[in-house]
């Protein structure tokens, strides 16, 4: 008598087909970051050298990913998104504090998690640049979406009487610079400061930022 097929599970070595697929991925992510972050960089990699880095064939990459820039793309979000859990983190506990307390909880979070490792900071503010239209296109809607975040921040300032009201959007584009600008400047050794000298300086152009504007001066 013919015995009775079981359906495939998809199930191998005790993991699932999604299971194994994910693995393989977070695999090749973290091979990126050693190479695209350090040495020889986003554009002295290739698909072999990465697949190699990530203990994997290339078949299986081009399983997992079209390009070299896709997998850029998806380590410039994975990047990114390791420091928002971290600052949405810090401004949960820092619920109810003044303002510069606030500030200086959850800029400390973002800059210890961003500068935590090297070569978070070269992908978030080196390779990234100028790669291609696309990536340059990312690059811009995550920072709006830091610059969401601090004018939310900003809008419960207000809301408390801790700032003017007014529309804050170019100020905290600027000031979204200068935090970019600064991390990676200290992260490179060209600032000659501690972190935490850093992030006070930091929130201090915030809270300068946010002071009420006061009366013009007549002239003479």
């Amino acid at each position: 008598m013919a015995g009775r097929l079981k359906a495939p599970t998809g199930r191998y070595g005790g993991k699932s087909a999604e299971e194994r697929q994910a693995d393989r991925r977070r695999r090749f992510l973290d091979a990126a970051l050693r190479l695209f972050g350090d040495s020889p960089g986003f554009r002295g990699t290739t698909v072999a050298a990465l697949s190699e880095a990530a203990g994997l064939s290339t078949r299986q990459f081009y399983e997992e990913f079209r390009t070299l820039e896709d997998v850029l793309a998806a380590l410039h979000l994975q990047v990114n998104g390791w420091a928002q859990e971290a600052v949405l983190a810090a401004a949960a506990e820092a619920e109810g504090l003044p303002l510069a307390e606030r500030a200086t909880v959850i800029f400390r979070a973002y800059a210890g998690n961003v500068t935590a490792d090297p070569r978070r900071i070269r992908i978030t503010f080196v390779e990234i640049i100028g790669v291609s239209p696309r990536l340059e296109e990312q690059r811009l809607a995550r920072r709006a979406r830091w610059i969401d975040l601090v004018c939310a921040e900003v809008a419960g300032a207000v809301a408390r009487g801790e700032a003017a009201p007014r529309d804050y959007r170019l100020a905290v584009t600027a000031f979204i610079g200068s935090v970019n600008g600064l991390l990676h400047d200290w992260s490179a050794g060209w600032v000659d400061a501690t972190l935490d000298e850093v992030v006070d300086e930091l929130v201090r152009i915030l809270l300068g930022v946010l002071q009420p504007v006061g009366p013009r001066l007549a002239g003479p």
